[in-house]
């Protein structure tokens, strides 16, 4: 877990990062005084009411079941005013308030960011993009693709040279990278997957998936190959007919 004060939040608001499933502190240090007005916990823009501590009774009380009921059994609010969230999901990103009750005043302010779990990214040959030429330069194109992804960037490196990279701020999408090289290219390289907690590396070295169109029917354009073996298969196929129905003609 993690925490910073990033662009866009009001001053004073904490933001935490967590990996979904992990539980969360949101800490309070409430006074006496404070704890006797009493406060309120509000979740998200529309600040819905998700936990209190009463006034002068001091009461804790958990609204996790009202509205969608995405906090049920999942809260936890002690005497100091703070907030624990407890397997976390992505749904729980977002904004949480709290205000002193009586004065109705804003105490503090935690905008949370719940990341998914990152899978390895997968390297493989972009075979509809291969080019091969007579020329003393062909190239091999690569692709890294993660899947079911949020919030994240993906890049290649040679080295520790930073190739290129994208940025994917959506929900569960799939993030892929191009990266062009030479076939002769003798160097090793990486996809790199990470978000503000975590990273997964994978590593190639250029021989493992690239190989000229002449030293392999099937890789640059498999598609193609197949096409020119059936024709071939057809034509041999027509001229055995042919060379039959002379024989029996003679």
């Amino acid at each position: 877990m993690s925490s910073s004060f990033p662009f866009g939040c009001v001053f004073g608001c904490a933001s935490v990062s967590v990996t979904e499933g992990e539980s969360v502190i949101l800490s309070m240090n409430l006074t006496e005084h404070q704890r006797k007005q009493g406060i309120k916990w509000k979740f998200g823009a529309q600040g819905y009411l998700i936990a209190e501590i009463t006034r002068e009774v001091g009461n804790v009380t958990l609204y996790e079941g009202r509205d969608d009921g995405r906090f049920r059994d999942r809260l936890k609010l002690d005497q100091t005013g703070s907030l624990t969230i407890t397997n976390t999901r992505i749904t729980d990103s977002g904004l949480y308030e709290v205000t002193n009750t009586s004065t109705n005043t804003k105490l503090n302010t935690f905008n949370i960011t719940v990341h998914a779990h990152q899978p390895v990214p997968v390297i493989s040959r972009d075979s509809s993009q291969c080019s091969s030429s007579s020329s003393s330069v062909s190239t091999c194109v690569l692709l890294c693709s993660v899947m079911n992804v949020s919030h994240v960037s993906v890049s290649w490196y040679k080295g520790n040279s930073l190739l290129s990279s994208i940025s994917v701020s959506d929900l569960h999408t799939t993030a892929s990278l191009h990266l062009e090289v030479e076939y002769q290219d003798t160097n090793t390289y990486r996809c790199v997957v990470n978000n503000p907690i975590t990273n997964h590396t994978q590593h190639l070295h250029i021989t493992q998936l690239c190989h000229k169109c002449s030293d392999c029917v099937f890789c640059c354009n498999g598609t193609g190959a197949v096409i020119r073996l059936v024709v071939s298969v057809l034509v041999g196929i027509a001229t055995v007919v042919v060379l039959i129905y002379e024989i029996r003609s003679r």
